[in-house]
């Protein structure tokens, strides 16, 4: 099972690395294989791998409340 999810979301130029079992968020600084996507990415690419489920929404307090932005 994974333990780390590396994020990127539109309009936000940085990627992200979200630890699970810390329960930490921090930016990342992509390098090899991961600034060729990263690359891509800001070109409109979508590189997804290993996640079933992902929902960007517009604040924690939407999520919390079982809400999905439309």
């Amino acid at each position: 099972m994974a333990k780390a999810v590396i994020i990127g979301i539109p309009g936000e130029e940085g990627l992200w690395l979200a630890d699970l079992d810390a329960g930490t968020v921090k930016p990342l600084n992509p390098t090899g294989e991961l600034a060729t996507a990263s690359s891509l990415r800001k070109a409109g690419g979508i590189f997804v791998k290993g996640v079933d489920l992902a929902v960007a929404v517009s604040s924690a307090q939407i999520a919390l409340s079982g809400h999905v932005d439309g």
